[in-house]
């Protein structure tokens, strides 16, 4: 089995995205990646799932150590992430793979895409050791040049990973009521406070958030800092472990609870723009959210159709039974459609960092969008696919549960539902992000829908404060799904084009039908749902044109 061979939209989406020699240079590396996520890469992670990493405060003789131990497991899945594939390290700098320039991100998403389809939990220190790789780039390169190293290093013995400690008690959500505390000490800084969630706690390089005594109240008062793991003499830093948390998903990888008790550390970039900062490595963090919930889409998807295939209910496979296809469908469809948006969202970041003021622009409405719909949907997907696999869904050693437990985390992880819709409204207020994704995606067989969203926008900005807050969420999601079907009609234009194949307009058309009517049965797409589940092909006189009125076609066929 081959997980990037068994994905219907994988390779044409890149097909188009890529150029040709970035095509020809990837295609090796999806097929490596796809075999061992289907294979060693799923056993280990399972087994890693299964022993989660223990704390071991003290040595022996008393001394406070606070040390993670791990399973074998997890350090081979994350060999397979940072070191072989290189997952990390493939933004920052030239080589990897034989890449002449720094891998796009369109191809480190989509490698990122199939790891995650067995191992989840990983993907969390693989985002923050490349975020963090990316901030001191931005913000400090000089400085850091040797901790950028690091966390782009592919050797055992170099590599560093990274963390994000921002959360506290008392500010999760609202950052400005951090209470951590830096003190000036000339060469260095001294940090003391308590972070309340921090995952990969026994990280190399941790960037975090403390208050700046002067710098006002707020977020306008805080400053980014590094922490190191290590003080400069080699001796342990004072970063105390208090706990680990046990947490319902994610359970490979550590999260903890943490005292910094005049904690060294430096600063990075300027000390007054610390909120700035981190939230650009919020914002890739986000993305990364966005695309690990499309992969468990993906194998929730997999796992379905691979079901009910085989098995047989009153005398016919499930995947025959009507209802059954009608369930199967719109996973299938939001899978696919989650994938286009998740490798857009990497393109527009590839051309933002190569300087384009408009992509810049639309990344920032992009990531909020994506991570919204997409990590709310994930929690729908693999709970259809839990209940599709019946009593064997519910149990441990089938790979549904985990799927189901790992969903969870995307919606809350770099902020809640709410915050994300709430982002959203704050760049349609300051940046009329709303007509920049009209400007965008409005031509074609969506213009007219695009032209009724604009005008939603707008009228939703003239509402009071709190009514516009109330009512972002389902515009947010109305955006989002916009989005994807305009991207799926881009696909299926170029598909068509391309290789005469019509499969991705089903798709695209039942996904505009599901997104005006969402009890919408569109018939022609289920009675391919085998082609659109394989990526078989599905002749073109079975499209509508433009125009021709496929709602109308399907009415006529019921």
């Amino acid at each position: 089995m081959n997980y990037a061979d068994q994905d219907p939209a994988l390779r044409p989406l890149l097909d188009r995205i890529l150029s040709a020699e970035d095509r020809a240079r990837v295609e090796p590396l999806l097929t490596e990646l796809g075999e061992l996520a289907a294979g060693e890469l799923d056993r280990q992670a399972a087994l890693a799932d299964a022993n989660p990493p223990e704390l071991r405060q003290y040595a022996p003789d008393g001394e406070r150590v606070d040390e993670i131990e791990y399973h074998p497991a997890h350090d081979r899945v994350a060999s397979i992430a940072y070191e072989r594939f290189g997952l990390a390290a493939m933004s920052h700098r030239p080589g990897v793979h034989g890449w002449p320039t720094a891998i796009p991100h369109t191809v480190k998403y989509a490698l990122s895409y199939l790891y995650v389809q067995s191992e989840f939990g990983m993907a969390c220190p693989l985002s923050m050791t490349d975020s963090a790789a990316r901030v001191l780039r931005l913000f400090d390169p000089e400085r850091y040049a040797d901790e950028i190293a690091a966390l782009s290093s592919t050797d055992r013995e170099l590599r560093a990973t990274g963390a994000m400690f921002m959360t506290e008690q008392q500010g999760g959500t609202d950052v400005g009521l951090t209470r951590t505390l830096a003190t000036d000490h000339g060469t260095h800084w001294r940090l003391t406070g308590k972070k309340w969630f921090a995952s990969n706690p026994a990280a190399d390089v941790i960037l975090t958030l403390a208050r700046v005594p002067g710098q006002g109240a707020g977020t306008r008062g805080l400053g980014m800092f590094l922490v190191p793991r290590l003080r400069p003499d080699g001796s342990r830093n004072a970063i105390r472990i208090d706990r680990l948390k046990d947490k319902l998903g994610s359970r490979s990888i550590a999260s903890a609870e943490v005292s910094l008790e005049e904690a060294y550390a430096t600063p990075v970039g300027e000390l007054t723009g610390g909120f700035r900062q981190m939230a650009e490595m919020v914002n890739v963090s986000r993305l990364s959210n966005a695309m690990r919930a499309t992969a468990l889409m993906r194998r929730a998807v997999r796992e379905s159709v691979g079901h009910t295939r085989v098995r047989e209910v009153f005398g016919k496979p499930l995947f025959e039974q009507p209802l059954m296809r009608a369930t199967l469908l719109p996973m299938v469809v939001d899978a696919e459609a989650a994938l286009g948006l998740v490798l857009e969202a990497a393109a527009r970041l590839t051309e933002a960092d190569n300087g384009s003021a408009a992509a810049r622009d639309l990344i920032r409405v992009l990531t909020p969008l994506a991570k919204y719909t997409l990590c709310k949907r994930a929690r729908t997907v693999t709970g259809e696919a839990m209940e599709i696999r019946g009593g064997n869904g519910y149990i441990e050693d089938w790979v549904n549960p985990r799927l189901l437990r790992d969903a969870h985390l995307g919606s809350i992880w770099e902020g809640s539902s709410n915050v994300i819709a709430l982002d959203v409204l704050r760049c349609m207020r300051r940046r009329s992000a709303h007509h920049t994704l009209a400007d965008t995606y409005g031509t074609g067989r969506l213009a007219d829908r695009w032209k009724a969203l604009r005008e939603k926008g707008d009228r939703l900005l003239e509402l009071p404060g709190e009514e516009a807050e109330m009512r972002i969420g389902r515009y947010a999601d109305e955006l989002a799904r916009t989005v994807m079907a305009t991207l799926l009609f881009q696909q299926a234009e170029y598909e068509a084009e391309a290789t005469g194949n019509g499969r991705t307009f089903l798709v695209a058309h039942a996904c505009l039908a599901l997104l005006n009517d969402p009890d919408a049965l569109p018939r022609t797409a289920l009675d391919h749902l085998a082609e659109l589940a394989d990526g078989g092909r599905v002749p073109l006189a079975l499209v509508p044109a433009p125009g021709a009125g496929y709602e109308a076609m399907e009415a006529a066929r019921v």
